[in-house]
Formats: C-alpha cells, sequence, structure tokens
C-alpha cells in the first residue's frame, strides 16, 4: 500500500475472540483465499409492490439483467484488483455479476492490506484461522468495498438436523450406551411421501420443470445410495441429483459413518430425500461449500443465484448461526443475496434452528443464557422453517404442538435483534423480544412442519437406516427437514402455477389462515409460546398444500 494512502474502518468487519479461544500459533505460511465484494452499480429496487402480486402476475428480472443492473461496476473491480497487486496479492478470478474479487496471499501479506493480525485459535476440538477487532482498507475503497471474507475461517453455521446421540450409540458410536437408550422403544418416524400426504400436498403434481438448489457446508452424498432410497419408497422415476462444480467450491464428499457427529452426511442425505421424496420431478443440485465460514457460505449462496444453467427456482438451506455470532458485514450481504432472489423469482427455504429460543446448546461456551435467532433464517427475505412434533391416525393428522423436548432442545424461533419489522408482519401480532426484552422486529419462522426427532424422519445415509429399532437408531429430527419439506412443495406448487412463485412471505400472511395453514397453538421453545395465529415457535403453523395453491392461483 502506498505511505501516502490512509486506512479506515470497514464497516460492520468487528470480530471478537470466541469465549473459549486460545492463539496457539502462528498461521501457515502457505497461501489462502479471501474473498472481497464490491458495491452494485445500482441498488436493488424495493420488493414491496412486486411481492404483494399474486404469482401469476409477477414478472422477475433475468439473470442478464440483474448482472447488468445491480452487478460490480468494472472500475470497481479494477481499483481492488490495483489494490492487490500493490500488496503482493494475487487475483485468482474476478467475477462483476456475483460483485467479487477473488484472492490469494500469505497471511503475512494480509496482515500488511488489510490492517489485521492473523493467528491460529483453539476452540474446544476446533482449530481455526482468525483475527480480532476491524478490517482495514485504503481510503480509496471506502464505499466501494462491501465485505472482506476468508481472513477468518473459524465456522460460523452449523447444520440444523437432530439425532438422540444418547439413543444412536447403541448402534456402535464410541461410548457406551446406557442401558435405558438401548431399551428404549425407536419410534418408527414418518416417510416424505407420508407427511406429505398428511400435510396435503397438491396431488398429480410432483414438481415436474422445477430445479431445487440445496445449499450445504460440507459431507456429501452416495449416488447409488440416493436412488436406492426413492426405488424403496415405491418412486417409479428417481429425481435427477447432481452436484454442482463452480470456482472456489467444494465438493461432493462423503463418509462411511452417519452417526460421526462430525460427519454432515446425514444432513447432505436427509435434504435430498426429503425434497426429492416429495417432487420427484424436480431436478435436484447440490452445491457444496468448502467448509461452514462465512466465507464460503456466501460463496455458495452467490454461485448458486449466479447459476444460468441449472437457474434453480427454489433453495433449500438447512445450515445457520445465531444472528449476532455473525459479523454485520456478513449478514448484509447475504441479506442482500436474498434480495436478489426475490427479484430472480426464487423461493429461498431456511431452516430456523434446533436450540430453541436460544439457538445455542446450553453447554455451548458461547451461550450468554439470552435468547437469540438463527441467521440466515432471521432474514425478512427468507422463508424461516419451524418445527412441530406430529401424532397421525388414520392417514389423518391426530395433534401437533410446538417441538420442544427441554431447554435448548427444540425448534428456533423468536424476535430479530437486527432485521426490522417487515410489512408483511404488521398485523400478525410480533412481540417483543424476549430475554432480554427488546423492540417489536421481524419474527422468526414463518411456517413450520414436523421436525421432533420422536416424529421424525426415515432416512437413509452411509448404509445406516433411520430408524433402526434393532440397532437402537432413531429417525433423524430437526428443522433440517422442514426446509427441503417445504421447498418439495413449492416446486409441487411452482409446477401447479406454471410459474415461478417467488418471495412468498406477503403471500403467506395475506392467505386466509383458517384454510391453508394448521395453527399450531399449544408448547413453548423456551422463551416463546405457540398461540392462535402467527406465534414465535411454529410461525403460520404447518401447510395444507392443496389450500395454499388454490390461494396463490385465486
Amino acid at each position: 500500500m502506498s505511505p501516502e494512502q490512509k486506512q479506515i474502518r470497514l464497516a460492520g468487519s468487528t470480530k471478537r475472540r470466541l469465549p473459549n479461544a486460545e492463539v496457539v500459533g502462528n498461521v501457515p505460511s502457505a497461501e489462502f483465499r479471501v474473498t472481497v465484494m464490491v458495491r452494485g452499480l445500482n441498488e436493488l429496487p424495493a420488493i414491496e409492490e412486486q411481492s404483494n402480486r399474486k404469482p401469476r402476475e409477477r414478472t422477475y428480472m433475468t439473470h442478464a439483467e440483474h448482472a447488468e443492473r445491480h452487478g460490480a461496476d468494472p472500475a470497481d473491480i479494477a481499483k481492488v484488483e490495483a489494490f492487490a497487486l500493490e500488496n503482493g496479492l494475487r487475483v485468482l478470478n474476478t467475477n462483476a455479476s456475483q460483485r467479487t474479487v477473488t484472492l490469494s496471499g500469505t497471511a503475512e501479506a494480509y496482515g500488511k492490506a488489510f490492517g489485521v493480525e492473523l493467528k491460529m485459535y483453539k476452540a474446544g476440538s476446533a482449530a481455526y484461522r482468525g483475527r480480532e477487532g476491524d478490517i482495514l482498507i485504503p481510503e480509496n475503497l471506502q464505499g466501494i468495498v462491501t465485505s472482506v471474507t476468508g481472513l477468518d475461517n473459524r465456522p460460523f453455521a452449523k447444520p440444523h438436523y437432530r439425532i438422540r446421540r444418547g439413543t444412536a450409540r447403541a448402534a456402535g458410536v464410541p461410548g457406551a450406551a446406557t442401558a435405558h437408550a438401548a431399551a428404549a422403544p425407536v419410534p418408527a418416524g414418518f416417510t416424505p411421501l407420508q407427511l406429505a400426504s398428511l400435510y396435503n400436498f397438491p396431488k398429480n403434481l410432483d414438481g415436474t420443470g422445477q430445479t431445487i438448489a440445496i445449499l450445504e457446508l460440507g459431507g456429501g452424498f452416495h449416488p447409488q445410495e440416493v436412488t436406492s432410497y426413492f426405488t424403496n419408497l415405491g418412486i417409479a422415476n428417481p429425481p435427477s441429483v447432481t452436484a454442482a462444480t463452480f470456482p472456489n467450491g467444494g465438493t461432493n464428499n462423503p463418509g462411511t459413518n452417519a452417526l460421526d457427529p462430525n460427519n454432515p452426511d446425514v444432513e447432505v442425505m436427509l435434504d435430498i430425500e426429503v425434497c426429492g421424496a416429495v417432487a420427484p420431478g424436480a431436478k435436484i443440485v447440490v452445491y457444496f461449500g468448502p467448509d461452514a465460514s462465512d466465507q464460503s457460505f456466501l460463496g455458495v449462496m452467490n454461485a448458486i443465484l449466479g447459476d444460468t444453467v441449472n437457474k434453480p427456482g427454489i433453495v433449500s438451506i438447512s445450515w445457520g448461526g445465531p444472528e449476532d455470532g455473525a459479523t454485520a458485514q456478513f449478514r448484509n450481504e447475504f441479506d442482500q443475496l436474498l434480495q436478489s432472489a426475490a427479484h430472480l423469482g426464487i423461493t429461498v427455504c431456511v431452516a430456523a434452528g434446533d436450540n430453541g429460543s436460544a439457538d445455542l446448546a446450553a453447554d455451548d461456551p458461547n451461550w450468554d443464557g439470552k435468547a437469540h435467532v438463527d441467521f440466515p433464517a432471521s432474514s425478512p427475505f427468507a422463508l424461516a422453517c419451524g418445527g412441530t412434533q406430529l401424532a397421525a391416525s388414520s392417514g389423518t393428522i391426530s395433534s401437533e404442538v410446538v417441538w420442544h423436548d427441554g431447554a435448548n432442545d427444540g425448534t428456533g424461533g423468536g424476535v430479530s435483534r437486527v432485521f426490522a419489522l417487515p410489512s408483511y408482519q404488521q398485523n400478525a401480532g410480533v412481540p417483543a423480544a424476549a430475554d432480554p426484552a427488546g423492540p417489536v422486529m421481524r419474527g422468526v419462522p414463518d411456517v413450520s412442519g414436523d421436525a421432533a426427532p420422536a416424529t421424525g424422519y426415515r432416512i437413509v445415509c452411509d448404509g445406516t437406516s433411520f430408524p433402526d429399532p434393532a440397532q437402537g437408531i432413531p429417525p433423524v429430527g430437526g428443522t433440517s427437514a422442514v426446509a427441503p419439506l417445504w421447498a418439495g412443495l413449492i416446486a409441487r406448487i411452482n409446477q401447479g402455477l406454471n410459474k415461478q412463485a417467488g418471495f412468498l412471505n406477503p403471500l403467506l400472511y395475506a392467505a386466509p389462515a383458517n384454510t391453508t395453514f394448521r395453527d399450531v397453538t399449544q408448547g413453548n421453545n423456551g422463551d416463546y409460546k405457540a398461540g392462535a395465529g402467527w406465534d414465535a415457535c411454529t410461525g403460520l403453523g404447518s401447510p395444507n398444500g392443496q389450500n395454499l395453491l388454490l390461494a396463490l392461483m385465486a
């Protein structure tokens, strides 16, 4: 950097050390990648007028139009490239439509360029490259650079699936199961097809013509196992499932032990098998990020929106973390991408989390004992998906309550501390934030579906069946299952409409609640209680898919 160049703080870039993290050494000398995002040529227009129209009356931007109007100015990218060259950093690639410049360099070079001190940290069993404080940029890039990610690669997001580990240990996971856990009856759970029937998904529709993108931050799938699962469900024509490839992306890297808590394959297979079973006519494309950092999360989402070959109309995201655990620059960028999705006619379904109103496990050293909501579910442009516990008899729902298995164990939900109350929730009765008390802001979730492990999903992963009573293995639960369930429903709805439904939230809140949703009025998730109408545990409720399609067609 030229000595005359003044460095200034990059807004929203502040990082703090994790409570249980210790510095364990210097960063290795090998080069690594950093992503710089820059402003768009024009701000995205407000979505309100468009989003209040019925799907058939909507017009969406094409990818080319979005890139032309809201991609990066080549002059801005050139300034970032010049900054990189001046500081001994290599430019690996640029993408004006995605507003990104990908750099490569050493920790020492990045430290000088961005005014940061990078160290290796260890928090529990996780080691990561980290920083503390703010990123600095030269004054001539102020207002141009909107985020810099990758300097710190600590994990942000976690997969939101849930297995009762005490019972699962009976299957041979290290650590002996208790006699009670091994002897406890294993619930049967539901297949995705049974849930589609219980929730009255539109019949004679299978998602033909639709493409569902599944966002994953690790793990993988065995293609033959996916095909076998659908065949065993009796699906004559299994969906096409492929792994996307894109610059800086991860790979389909399945493991061998589904019961290893560090193996996210269960998340990947749950997502694929649920949405693929309920929408077998759809094309499913899985986009893998290399890790669960904010850089990876942003990169995968950007790749999905920029995919002009597959052009997905629905995105399923079953990963997230507490919104106040993310930097403001990351939240702002991801929220911008979700707004872009709305303008492109893409519906984004996001899991609301599995740790109740706390959004962190009770023994997590990062938990402050307060209420939190999960991000990106807390963005007003996400369709946030909460969880219920379901009972059925003779093919109909006999009861449905909030999924809550105890302290910090159940559906996520609550009130954002970051995002303002959106217009579509003005009359929903969103309460003030709880613990600590705060203003009325964006309420989470919007919708819900079966998520309790006790009434969970029947899936197959890495050769293991869930459930497997003989081995004491239960079904899989978590709001992770609700996001792909809704993604599959929307694929059927899009087919029925012959149009991408796009950003659905305003239409869902305006729909006749007594016919389009099953109101879940019993239970709590910790700090919030269920009640008539919208609530911060299950949102508007679980779907009546056929009636929802009719309401959107009306």
